[in-house]
């Protein structure tokens, strides 16, 4: 099987539901996950609302396929999509598909690539209805992209010369805590981490980091430890310390790290003995 950097991945936008200045961030998450090697946008490039993404579709190498609106108040370009998806998948040029929207009306093509054993990656606004969202089998928001590039120049100017990358990432990531935009991290968060992490544990109760995040993300394609403020699972869980132990280990032959987290057991209370009347 390839791997995952080697995965083909076919880029489809519906150009009605994001913005041009946000297409370079998309473009390099996507690349965490593979090689976009189809990159198609489609909207009615007749009309005004589309004149910005002339030079981010020269700069990118963007395909425009055009779509007249055939009728008032119906969004063709939705369909002329879902009909290039069906002919990528059946002509298995690609591995996966990155859908960039935040229309619920791909929610049926979005299930039907993965009947297909496709990988779907969803990228669209928090708006984003939750169907379409969980027929992914990862989602992305555009304002966890957007805020994490807001902060980088910010991150980078705290940083002097010749410091260690770990000193860097730490400055990264207080710069995105800075951030006011950021979620709180609520009990349905804490009780999914926490119910992930006993389910992959061994008999000692300690988990790999790496199956915890596989399995929080068929469990909620939309989870991203960049919503709370943190660039990684690591820092996140160590933020919550209250819950979890976090440690890591490296072989001496590699010197790798892989974490591993444990769910902390709750404290023992004594329990006063009730007296008969």
């Amino acid at each position: 099987m390839a791997q995952t950097a080697d995965l083909k991945i076919a880029v489809l936008i519906d150009a009605d539901n994001v913005s041009s200045s946000t297409i370079e961030n998309i473009l390099d998450e996507v690349k965490r996950y593979g090689i976009p090697s189809i990159k198609r946008i489609y909207a009615d490039w007749t009309k005004p609302h589309v004149t910005g993404w002339k030079e981010p579709l020269l700069t990118h190498a963007i395909t425009p396929i055009q779509q007249y609106s055939y009728t008032s108040g119906k969004n063709s370009s939705d369909s002329a999509l879902i009909i290039d998806a069906m002919d990528i998948l059946h002509s298995h040029q690609v591995d996966g598909f990155t859908i960039v929207s935040s229309d619920s009306d791909f929610t049926r093509l979005a299930i039907r690539l993965r009947e297909s054993g496709k990988m779907v990656i969803g990228v669209g606004e928090k708006k984003t209805p939750k169907p379409f969202i969980a027929a992914c089998d990862k989602f992305i928001y555009i304002e966890i992209l957007s805020k994490e590039t807001a902060v980088l120049p910010a991150a980078k100017e705290k940083t002097p010369s010749g410091t260690t990358n770990a000193t860097t990432d730490l400055t990264l990531k207080e710069a995105i805590r800075n951030v006011k935009t950021y979620e709180p991290i609520n009990a349905e968060t804490i009780d999914l981490l926490r119910t992930t992490v006993n389910d992959v544990a061994d008999e000692g109760g300690w988990a790999p980091l790496s199956a915890i995040g596989g399995l929080i993300s068929k469990r909620k394609p939309d989870f991203d430890p960049r919503i709370y403020g943190f660039l990684k699972l690591t820092p996140l869980f160590k933020s919550l310390d209250k819950y979890f132990m976090v440690e890591e280990k490296s072989t001496e032959k590699t010197k790798i790290k892989h974490v591993y987290i444990k769910i902390r057991e709750p404290l023992k209370t004594t329990r006063k003995k009730s007296t008969k009347q």
